[in-house]
């Protein structure tokens, strides 16, 4: 069942109802948690301990209905409608979950995921929940599933009041130039760069590295590694954090994918990897073939590979361009990816050995530990929900594990760009609605029971293609300023 897939407890979560109630003896409400554009609401404390003893509270389905702007979408899906009266779910509190916010008073707070209230299984689009089955597929095999994300993201001296106010145009940056890893750069908003670092530590987010990048008020934040569905917390929370602690200081911090179009984008990247019971890495090779690697290597970039870490990405290779929305689910997101070369962002179905030009950077000996043998997935941008897109990663690349793929070519060290031009290279989906239309196929990897579905795919296709629908019918600067005239 999804609730005994393994998770990485936060420190002091509370293991029973009892050692809950004592963990807020003090406190009279708590704070809760839903959805990949974070929503929640503050529930006093006798009814939190009534849903927590219980299968969960109530919770209107609408927020499955509608979109980042409270829009319903223009087609009709299945969790949530008007011929069901956007009827309630069930939230299901995770009490591993628990955490304090230290900027709001300290006030107890959860995450939960949505079950179905008849069947009490998990909707099919709840992103914890469709984590959840992805990290049980690789439980059952006896395997955890480990990731980090990595977030670079603008920052602009702004307020949500000055943005409207200023139409989102001429925004002041929250620090002049490209200075990337600059030391002098976090000596301006000293006290907002380590309030990122500081407030992640005490809201149980932590951190492996945090410095500013290349571009005017950048700063690029690793999450520390951990198991999948605690990474994904992790980093919807880290961007919670950073817009709260934004507030306080006067800053906006963007997550937009590619604000700018004559700068480098945002990216989200994510590395990843499979571990045994015994916490040893799947994708590394005994000590006995660390020498010369692996003699059955399909290329010299796979053979510090293990036999299961190049099936693992050969699998993801396979399926990426059909999970694309999963991974970037924007109408902005795939401006970072066009002509993304210049920026090093992907565009193609490409892998490489220490590769930042490839969408799928393999990271192993010699140039790191056995046991830090992993792959880094490039193709996402700052934009991303982690749990879409780790579970894209993951589910792909188990599929890959169970079918035994091959690489679909060599590595973009042997490739040039003619080969993208002649059809050598598989390109990734140029838009939003070109990766829609794909992911929706009928011969969709996605569809395939094994890896989301058609209820999943049908739904969150559903929510691309509302989106889709709206850029199509906007009318840009761009336009009025090249056509207006001169039309």
């Amino acid at each position: 069942m999804p609730q005994e897939t393994q998770i990485s407890e936060t420190e002091n979560a509370p293991s029973s109802i009892s050692e809950l109630q004592t963990l807020l003896k003090n406190d009279i409400k708590v704070k809760v948690a839903v959805d990949g554009v974070l929503r929640g609401k503050y529930m006093s404390k006798d009814k939190f301990l009534s849903a927590a003893s219980s299968d969960g509270f109530n919770f209107c389905s609408v927020i499955f209905g509608w979109d980042i702007h409270d829009t319903v979408y223009s087609k009709e899906l299945l969790i949530s409608n008007r011929a069901n009266g956007y009827r309630d779910l069930i939230a299901s509190i995770d009490l591993a979950t628990y955490r304090r916010i230290p900027w709001e008073n300290n006030v107890p707070f959860f995450l939960v995921s949505f079950l179905d209230p008849d069947t009490k299984e998990p909707i099919c689009a709840d992103p914890r929940g469709v984590l959840r089955r992805v990290a049980a597929k690789a439980q059952n095999k006896g395997w955890k599933c480990i990731a980090g994300c990595e977030y670079e993201y603008f920052q602009f001296k702004e307020t949500p009041e000055s943005l409207a106010q200023k139409n989102f145009r001429d925004l002041q940056p929250l620090t002049s130039g490209m200075h990337g890893y600059s030391l002098l750069r976090t000596q301006l908003n000293t006290e907002y760069f380590n309030d990122l670092f500081d407030e992640s530590v005490k809201f149980q987010v932590p951190l492996e590295g945090h410095h500013t990048e290349t571009g005017p008020g950048v700063y690029e934040t690793a999450l520390a590694y951990t198991d999948a569905i605690r990474m994904a917390d992790n980093a919807i929370l880290f961007k919670f954090l950073a817009k709260s602690v934004g507030i306080k200081r006067g800053v906006v911090p963007s997550f937009m994918a590619k604000p700018w179009g004559n700068l480098p984008g945002c990216s989200g990247h994510i590395h990843v990897s499979l571990r045994d019971a015994d916490g040893k890495s799947i994708f590394a090779l005994p000590e006995d073939q660390l020498k010369n690697g692996r003699s059955d290597a399909q290329y010299e970039d796979t053979k510090f590979l293990s036999q299961e870490g190049e099936w693992f990405l050969a699998g993801v290779l396979d399926g990426l361009p059909d999970v694309m929305p999963m991974l970037v689910p924007t109408i902005n997101g795939y401006k970072r990816l066009v002509g993304g070369e210049a920026f090093w962002a992907p565009n193609a179905v490409t892998y490489g050995y220490d590769s930042r030009a490839a969408s799928v950077r393999i990271i192993s000996p010699p140039s790191v530990p056995p046991s830090a043998t992993r792959l880094e997935v490039r193709v996402p941008g700052a934009d991303m929900n982690p749990y879409f897109a780790l579970s894209a990663i993951f589910a792909l690349g188990l599929r890959g594990i169970e079918k035994k793929l091959r690489l679909p070519g060599p590595p973009v060290s042997q490739l040039s760009q003619e080969d993208k031009k002649n059809g050598k290279v598989r390109m990734l989906p140029q838009s939003l609605e070109a990766a829609t239309e794909r992911m929706m196929r009928p011969e969709s990897v996605a569809r395939e029971e094994a890896v989301f579905g058609n209820d999943f795919v049908e739904h969150f296709g559903g929510t691309r293609q509302h989106e889709v629908r709206l850029w199509n019918e906007a009318v840009t600067n761009w336009e009025v300023e090249r056509y207006l005239e001169l039309a």
